[in-house]
């Protein structure tokens, strides 16, 4: 495990710990990755424990009474408490395993939403939004027959609290539903405040953390969440894994999602009594390896604090901002360094987003661009699409000039 020195990592050292960073993106090409908003790479301490639990203890969790179950079970387990720890839950019961953050924010819709949202009552979301904490909502206000509401984005890329707060005293707002971090503009959203107003009103405040936890330390419950969703492979682990914190008492009262095994009690002919938590959520076999994974990549976020992993992109993300804008002819959306995360989407004029991206991956710069399921925001900017910089704990501020000599190399291709 590498460490933490005066909250200052070695970086070459974190980079040695991820092997994929060590190959070329084409031959004489080093690879530049940085698409990490979208999924993060894997260290080798998550890597080989996924190899040494399909290697020496593969076997279903907690219907076995055999040496193997028992092994798969108490790891699988101690995953959990790993995860609650990070994340200052107070207890493991509040700790749910999901496939990812969209499932986390479906459960909640379908769980909590079905029993308790119906016609006169309204949800509160944002333009800046990622589709999966939208388009679960749609769905079911068609179904149930409440109100949809969106808080608008200002030109700094920030929301509109006086409109926020307008609509928590005027409207019958039983949730809000919020990103704690904008997967396009960066924006770092004052999400505790923005619960604290939730509360006051009556309203449940449900937080979008995929870009957030990875990042930044979080605790739940000085943010007075009471729902809060993220996923794994944003965090060095591994794809098919994520986390639904909820408050227990939520836990307790809302009905589960999806039936089969695990879930239940008891099993008759005539109904069904549920599992305690937090096995009345988890239906059928989890995903096991993937839970593991998720453990030992917190240890290794813990290993390095993420006091650190913070300061270290946040002077990345201010180093990109300020290359990035020596670029003629390029617009960056989203406010100033000390206020997101370490996201940066841009245009270059004259040339689309996809021309741009194609252009970088031949300089061996993997980004994103489209509109990173996030529609509705692109509208508002008045764009189709955009590129989108997102760095980690394993980027350099070498990696981000060769991001600008990439996009310099764009201009020349097609003459800008």
């Amino acid at each position: 495990m590498t460490t933490s020195t005066q909250g200052v990592f070695n970086i070459g050292a974190v980079r040695a710990d991820f092997p994929a960073l060590a190959r070329e993106h084409h031959p004489g090409t080093p690879l530049v990755y940085l698409d990490n908003a979208a999924t993060t790479q894997k260290p080798r301490q998550v890597i080989d424990e996924l190899d040494r639990y399909y290697r020496e203890y593969n076997a279903n969790v907690h219907r076995g009474i055999h040496l193997l179950s028992e092994e798969a079970t108490a790891a699988y387990e101690e995953a959990r408490l790993k995860v609650r720890r990070f994340i200052g839950a107070a207890s493991r019961r509040e700790v749910i395993f999901t496939r990812g953050t969209t499932e986390s924010l479906n459960l909640v819709a379908q769980a909590w939403g079905r029993a308790n949202l119906g016609p006169g009552d309204v949800v509160l979301s944002t333009v800046m939004e990622h589709h999966s904490n939208i388009v679960p909502w749609q769905i079911l206000a068609g179904e149930k027959g409440f109100t949809l509401r969106f808080l608008s984005v200002t030109p700094e890329g920030k929301l509109d609290l006086d409109e926020y707060q307008r609509i928590l005293a005027s409207e019958p707002v039983k949730l809000v539903t919020v990103a704690a971090v904008s997967n396009v503009l960066g924006t770092v959203n004052p999400v505790a405040e923005m619960a604290r107003l939730a509360h006051a009103h009556g309203a449940l405040i449900l937080v979008d953390a995929a870009q957030a936890v990875p990042h930044m330390a979080l605790n739940v419950q000085s943010l007075d969440a009471d729902f809060l969703a993220f996923s794994g492979h944003k965090m060095a682990g591994p794809t098919g894994i994520g986390v639904l914190y909820a408050r227990r008492a939520l836990l307790d009262a809302m009905p589960p999602w999806m039936g089969g095994g695990d879930m239940i009690s008891r099993v008759t002919l005539t109904g069904t009594t549920w599992n305690e938590l937090p096995y009345k959520f988890e239906a059928g076999t989890p995903s096991i390896a993937e839970a593991i994974g998720l453990g030992y990549a917190v240890d290794y976020l813990t290993g390095l604090s993420m006091e650190a992993v913070h300061a270290h992109e946040r002077m990345l993300t201010s180093y990109a901002l300020e290359r990035l804008a020596e670029v003629p002819g390029l617009t960056l959306y989203g406010p100033e360094a000390d206020e997101r995360g370490a996201v940066v989407a841009f245009t270059v004029q004259g040339i689309h987003a996809h021309d741009v991206a194609q252009v970088l991956d031949m300089h061996g710069v993997a980004v994103r661009a489209g509109h990173h399921c996030a529609q509705p925001l692109h509208d508002h900017l008045g764009v189709a699409a955009s590129a989108r910089a997102s760095f980690y704990l394993y980027n350099t501020t070498d990696e981000i000039d060769a991001l600008i000599d990439g996009l310099y190399a764009a201009r020349r291709t097609f003459r800008i």
